[in-house]
């Protein structure tokens, strides 16, 4: 009996253990599937997720299966920026001797995002050996040379450090991953950047990622300067698919994004969208169509300074390798055609999110250069514009679609072993936001400070009407003595920002269609410190007449008087700007004293105007004088209502009008009508000869 029994409970325990042997295997089996699935639509983390149950479930003598698992588990955690636990799973794959043609390498790259740049070193030495005589492995052997090199030199690069200064900015950080700033507004007052945060759009969390999908979001300062709390832009901008690292372009008006829509079946490819602001808000995205490679990725937008090109980044086929950066021009017709930016920015490896200083500087992240780990930012610096059949052979300088640039890692602590990407400045100096994953262990981005103290001499110009208000569809150009030429568009407000150099001589030219030019010169003296030097260009109005502040006559008298002479020189500097303008010359009374005195007065005034000028250089036959007494009262414009409360745009101050007001409002009134104006007659003096 007792060998009965235990018998029985021999075959009873073995029975168990095959059906537990069995449910193990189809447990695995069923992850691995799922897994695989997951991993062909690109959603890493949930690849990783399924990988890892399976591997948890093999037996440990399945070691090729668990090797396996092990290689996919580092390839789905590295893609996600789980760094420590893609060396782990490489290095599993490595023992189980399941390792690839890429592990060594993709685990050296591991190791130098985690800072352990010796072992990573041994890492990408370990590539070389194991590839060392294989075909069609350049673009390996490169970024493997490209990582021994870095792990060697950044501890130096760290010791040696630069004069950046970085400071995490928690107030706009939360629990999960926030990238990508950029700053907007006329004064940098609107901070946009993309966050993973719970406010999202949506309840699912991403396959991808494993938190929620990304949203654009938005800091604004206060009157005070201080930025208010984050929050998601309320408008259809943002949806359940995910939204981020935006450009605008340099009105303001248009904002360029990354897409990526939601797709439960088919892999999820990032575009780029527009989308349009009218007065405040963001409208619904629409997709820019780049090319009709609808198998491929497009995101990271980035507007140059001229509004002329949207850079983007793209593994479409036709680049150096991984992501490239691209662009393409913008013109009032459509899109021209695409162009890789080539060597030396792109390489074998990633290059990425590509943004503007102000100043032309072309800044992206890579991993393909030499570096700290992970994405570094490098700084590709304008040094001239050549032509194409120029040819340079300077090292780290290469002509790039006609001009000239030179590449800068801009050092530690801007870049570090993490992920460091996405800058942007406030105006022309050094200073700004970026993103970065440093320090963080699971990976995620969050927003950080720099600044650099260097000299930066700028000018910042404003264009708009004289006697009224900013011109945003002004233009301004820029002409040095060292060979500057530029042409600036202003901003939404009518200013311009531009760099500018010690011992140069500038002309600087404010334009606008309807606008008569005014001309401004500056001459840039070295300085020992940062220096903003202020225009202003008021421009006048073809079409209406132009008032002519400060001229002052006796009482009672045509005669002007000496505090005239400033704005009646302003006013010989305009038309000897504009040699082409004829004007007539307008003065104007109140309504009190009769008709006919208060015209005679107003033409002698107009006169003596008109002799002003003329003894100033100005020919005769461009100017008119007419003195229109009182019959032109003064129609109100939205600027001197503003001032006004009592009046209102479009009111005229006739006679019948100003005497419905009470005493003080009408003297005011009185000596709004007492005024000289003028107004363009012709734009074609001098054009045309007699015959």
């Amino acid at each position: 009996m007792r060998y009965l029994l235990s018998m029985l409970k021999k075959k009873y325990v073995t029975g168990l253990l095959m059906v537990a042997a069995l449910l193990t295997g189809c447990g695995a089996d069923q992850a691995i599937k799922k897994g695989d699935k997951a991993l062909a639509l690109g959603e890493y983390f949930d690849a990783a997720t399924q990988y890892k149950k399976a591997y948890s479930q093999t037996p440990p003598k399945q070691r090729k299966l668990r090797g396996q698992l092990a290689l996919k588990m580092g390839d789905c955690y590295r893609r996600i920026n789980y760094t420590q636990k893609a060396i782990a799973a490489y290095n599993n794959a490595i023992r189980y001797k399941q390792h690839d043609s890429l592990t060594h390498l993709y685990l050296g790259q591991q190791l130098m995002k985690n800072g352990q740049y010796k072992e990573a070193a041994k890492q990408f030495q370990a590539e070389l050996d194991s590839i060392f005589g294989k075909e069609n492995m350049d673009d390996v052997v490169t970024l493997a040379k490209t990582g021994l090199r870095s792990a060697q030199q950044a501890p130096a690069w760290k010791q040696e450090g630069s004069a950046y200064t970085v400071k995490r900015e928690n107030f706009f950080n939360s629990r999960r991953s926030e990238y990508s700033p950029m700053l907007g507004g006329d004064e940098w007052n609107q901070l946009f950047f993309t966050s993973t945060r719970n406010q999202s759009k949506g309840d699912d969390l991403s396959g991808i990622t494993g938190t929620k999908n990304a949203d654009i979001f938005l800091s604004q300062k206060d009157d005070k300067g201080k930025w208010q709390h984050p929050e998601a832009i309320d408008s259809e901008l943002n949806s359940e698919g995910e939204e981020g690292a935006c450009s605008f372009s340099p009105d303001g008006r248009t904002m360029y994004l990354t897409l990526c829509k939601m797709d439960p079946d088919y892999p999820r490819f990032a575009t780029i969208a527009t989308s349009s602001r009218t007065d405040a808000a963001w409208s619904k995205p629409t997709d820019l169509k780049l090319t009709y490679d609808t198998l491929s990725t497009y995101a990271h937008p980035a507007v140059s300074p001229d509004g002329e090109w949207l850079y983007f980044t793209s593994n479409m086929p036709g680049g150096q390798g991984g992501y490239d950066i691209w662009r393409v021009r913008l013109t009032t017709s459509g899109l021209g055609g695409v162009e890789n930016l080539g060597t030396p920015i792109n390489t074998p490896g990633d290059e990425m999110f590509p943004t503007f200083r102000p100043n032309g500087d072309l800044y992206f992240s890579s991993n393909g250069h030499e570096g700290m780990g992970g994405l570094d930012i490098y700084i590709a610096h304008v040094v001239s514009n050549v032509t194409l059949n120029d040819e340079l052979e300077t090292g780290n300088e290469e002509i790039i679609n006609g001009s000239h640039y030179s590449l800068e890692h801009p050092g530690y602590p801007l870049n570090s072993q993490g992920d460091d990407f996405g800058m942007t400045f406030e105006g022309l100096k050094n200073q700004g936001f970026f993103s970065s994953n440093r320090g963080d262990g699971k990976g995620w981005d969050h927003i950080f400070s720099f600044y650099n103290p260097e000299i930066v001499q700028t000018v910042t110009g404003w264009v708009y009407e004289q006697d009224g208000y900013e011109l945003s569809a002004g233009q301004v150009y820029m002409v040095g003595n060292d060979g500057t030429n530029l042409k600036l568009n202003v901003k939404g407000d009518g200013s311009f920002t531009q760099q500018i150099k010690p011992g140069v001589d500038y002309v600087f030219l404010g334009t606008c269609k309807g606008f008569l030019n005014h001309q401004e010169q500056l001459r840039v003296e070295p300085v020992k410190e940062s220096e903003e030097y202020v225009l202003q260009f008021p421009l006048a109005s073809i079409s209406a007449p132009v008032l002519i502040d400060n001229i002052f006559y006796d009482f009672d008298k045509a005669t002007l008087r000496p505090e005239s002479a400033e704005a009646l020189d302003q006013l010989v500097t305009l038309l000897e700007e504009n040699p082409n303008v004829t004007i007539e010359l307008s003065a104007h009374c109140d309504y009190k004293g009769s008709a006919d005195y208060n015209k005679r007065l107003s033409q002698r005034r107009a006169e003596s105007v008109v002799r002003y000028l003329i003894e100033h250089g100005i020919a005769s036959d461009r100017l008119t004088p007419v003195g229109y007494g009182k019959d032109k009262a003064k129609r109100i414009r939205r600027k001197v209502a503003e001032k006004y409360p009592f009046l209102k745009e479009n009111d005229v101050l006739t006679e019948e009008f100003i005497k419905t007001l009470d005493e003080e409002q009408q003297e005011l009134c009185n000596q709004l009508n007492r005024r000289t104006e003028f107004r363009v007659l012709r734009t074609t003096y001098g054009l045309f000869n007699k015959n």
